[in-house]
């Protein structure tokens, strides 16, 4: 068949075609929703976001389970923000090491921590739930700010960061947790999939669609949560406590982001990739829930993506010079729009960046999320639970 002077088989045609269509998609993808916060920095820096001078009173909801020796290396910097009116509930959920000791040690010291605890005997699916149910019950203020137990926040300023997001219309606010940085490839896998999650969730949200936020650090109001329920729609499910909470009342009226880097949580990595493969497992056991639109929006990328690389694939085993040249330029477009987008915003949150491995990443991460999905499909009755 010939094109504007040039022969090309059906196959080529195919091929470009949908080199074409899936790299438009991926251009678009990047620049509107993973370019999302570096959009949003630049709107800061021209004054174009307004933060609220108030800080009105917040109560930090912490869940814990056996998880006594990270509250004892990372309570105190949560105990010790640079905030005027502010109480910590830690939720003892059935911990069998000496978290209640430490509890009652750390009330002696600290005059704004409260706790209360989940009954050993409760038979709930996913008691942690039922602990963060108990602990928003017993929260004194309105807005609540939600991080984990092995989580440690990048300083002081991390509540007066979060709140300054606190405006009257405002029910969410969506924040940044990673993890501590370690040698080893997996420490540094865990640290692009966390960065590149972050950039979709929080890119969608400037964008003024809003998804999920991670319970390592988000806020919304009590209120919201009694509205919705609390979690009586989702207590057959172990997670979801966090994203699912912000899938189904989050909108583009009622969301706030918080990018500055001291609003970051910072938490312990997993040092076995069977650990970091479970968690992801959970982590991706609700999406299924998601709202419709959340699952369209969501699923396509990975599609194009799959598509491109493809694509790319059998441009080279069936295509002409042509065709080469084309998918060539594509490939290095689309890789230096990566490089530039993904490392520019690991910068600006301190995170690793990524330059060798980002490719590597690129191609492994929808080929894990695809095995999980399918192998959940076959496994209904997997359990999968929070700790």
């Amino acid at each position: 068949m010939e094109l504007i002077g040039f022969h090309f088989s059906i196959i080529e045609l195919v091929v470009l075609t949908l080199l074409l269509i899936s790299f438009g998609h991926q251009l678009y993808f990047y620049l509107r929703y993973i370019n999302g916060v570096l959009r949003y920095k630049s709107r800061i820096n021209k004054g174009k976001i307004s933060f609220k001078n108030e800080q009105p009173p917040v109560s930090v909801v912490i869940c814990a389970k056996d998880e006594s020796e990270n509250l004892r290396n990372f309570l105190p910097s949560v105990l010790q923000q640079d905030y005027p009116n502010y109480e910590v509930i830690v939720i003892n959920d059935g911990s069998s090491d000496d978290t209640e000791d430490l509890l009652k040690d750390f009330k002696k010291v600290y005059k704004n921590l409260r706790s209360t605890f989940v009954p050993a005997e409760a038979n709930n699916f996913s008691t942690k739930k039922l602990g963060l149910t108990l602990g928003i019950k017993a929260a004194e203020f309105d807005w609540l700010l939600f991080t984990d137990a092995d989580c440690k926040p990048h300083d002081k300023q991390w509540i007066s960061r979060m709140a300054r997001n606190f405006h009257p219309e405002t029910e969410f606010v969506l924040g940044f947790g990673t993890y501590f940085t370690d040698k080893g490839l997996l420490n540094k896998l865990i640290n692009y999939d966390t960065l590149f999650i972050a950039l979709q969730y929080l890119g969608m949200a400037a964008s003024k669609k809003p998804y999920m936020g991670v319970g390592r650090n988000m806020a919304y109001r009590k209120q919201t949560f009694f509205d919705q329920k609390g979690f009586a729609s989702t207590l057959h499910l172990q997670s979801g406590d966090d994203d699912l909470m912000v899938n189904k009342a989050a909108n583009s009226r009622n969301t706030s982001i918080e990018i500055s880097p001291e609003s970051i949580t910072y938490s312990e990595p997993n040092k076995t990739f069977k650990g970091w493969f479970y968690q992801k497992e959970r982590h991706l056991s609700v999406s299924s829930y998601y709202t419709t639109i959340s699952k369209f929006r969501l699923g396509i990328e990975p599609i194009t993506r799959g598509l491109f690389y493809l694509s790319l694939i059998l441009s080279i085993c069936f295509g002409g010079l042509i065709t080469w040249i084309t998918a060539s330029v594509l490939f290095l477009t689309r890789h230096i729009i990566q490089l530039v987008v993904v490392n520019r915003s690991a910068i600006h949150f301190g995170t690793p960046k990524f330059y060798t491995t980002l490719l590597l990443f690129d191609v492994y991460l929808p080929l894990v999320s695809l095995y999980i999905y399918t192998s959940n499909s076959f496994s209904k009755s997997k359990t999968i639970r929070w700790k």
